[in-house]
Formats: structure tokens, C-alpha cells, sequence
């Protein structure tokens, strides 16, 4: 279904981003979707000057500062470029006439948001988990893919432990 969102009437602009460049910053407003072609982009908030990584995205995904892509308002959100990224971009307007052109798109979109509902749930249970290993292995089943992805300094902070102890845990 995606490649047929991508194939549709809307009018999608690709953009490239070098690693570590931002997407979106902090207290802007973002309202486009984006489809990573090529690439990995990490989003995250920062708190007391530290980073906390909320979500991850690569080739094949679909990202959105979904806090302000829904209100128009701004978000706290970063999105960054983990390393040379290509995306395809649509505008909120041209992506809601898409999918209020027929059923099929809706249901589309609806599976979209209930697939990021249901991450962000299991991301909710991940936090309250204490065992960093407990952690580490509901990640790695959920998302394998990610581990090759990502660097480790990103998926430690995700998971909230040291790079150390990422280290030990995939070597185990």
C-alpha cells in the first residue's frame, strides 16, 4: 500500500539530508509526512540538556512529528538524520485530500495510526520495564532491523542504559 501512496495523486518532494541534519527542530511546526527512501532518522526531545530518543525511523517508514502534524501547533520534537537520508515529503493539506479521496486511503491512514498507537503503547511498557535486558530483548524482537539500522550509542539511549551495557547485552 505504500508504494501506492508514493505512486498517487500527491504531489510528494524528495529532499536529501546529511547525517546529523535536522528535519524538523524544537518549537517549529511541522504538519508534512515524510517516507524514508534511503536512510535512518532518530526523533527525539531533549530534557535538562539530555537527549531522550522517543522513536526511530528508516527505509521503507513513515514518520511525523504526529503532535504537531495533527494540532498545527508546535511540537518539542527533533527529527535528525542519522546518516545521509532521502525522503519524500507531502504537505498535511495534500496527504488529507488524498486520503479523504476514497476508502481504501482511509483505511490506510487509519492502519498508520494505529500501527504508531500500538508503538507507542509497547514504547510505554518498554520504559517501565527495570531489566535493561528484559528491555533489550523485547526491542530486538520487535524490531531487528533496527540493530542494523542504528547505531549503538542511539539504541543504548532509546532504551535508556549505557552503551556499555547495550554491548555486553547483544554479546550475551
Amino acid at each position: 500500500m505504500v508504494e501506492k501512496l508514493l505512486q498517487s495523486e500527491i504531489y510528494w518532494e524528495k529532499k536529501e539530508f546529511r547525517r546529523n541534519e535536522f528535519l524538523k527542530i524544537s518549537g517549529s511546526t511541522d504538519t508534512s509526512i515524510y517516507f524514508i527512501e534511503n536512510g535512518s532518522v532518530r526523533i527525539f526531545m531533549t530534557d535538562e540538556d539530555e537527549e531522550r530518543i522517543i522513536r526511530f525511523g528508516y527505509t521503507g517508514n513513515i514518520i511525523v512529528s504526529l503532535d504537531s502534524f495533527l494540532s498545527g501547533k508546535p511540537s518539542d520534537l527533533y527529527i535528525q538524520a542519522i546518516k545521509k537520508t532521502t525522503v519524500k515529503v507531502a504537505s498535511k493539506k495534500d496527504f488529507y485530500v488524498f486520503i479523504q479521496s476514497n476508502e481504501e486511503h482511509m483505511k490506510f491512514w487509519m492502519n498508520v495510526l494505529e500501527d504508531l498507537v500500538l508503538q507507542q503503547l509497547e514504547r510505554e511498557k518498554d520504559l517501565l520495564i527495570n531489566a535493561p535486558g528484559e528491555r533489550f530483548e523485547r526491542v530486538l524482537k520487535r524490531s531487528p532491523k533496527l540493530f542494523q539500522e542504528v547505531p549503538n550509542k542511539y539504541i543504548a539511549n532509546y532504551l535508556r542504559m549505557s552503551p556499555e551495557t547495550l554491548s555486553r547485552l547483544k554479546k550475551s
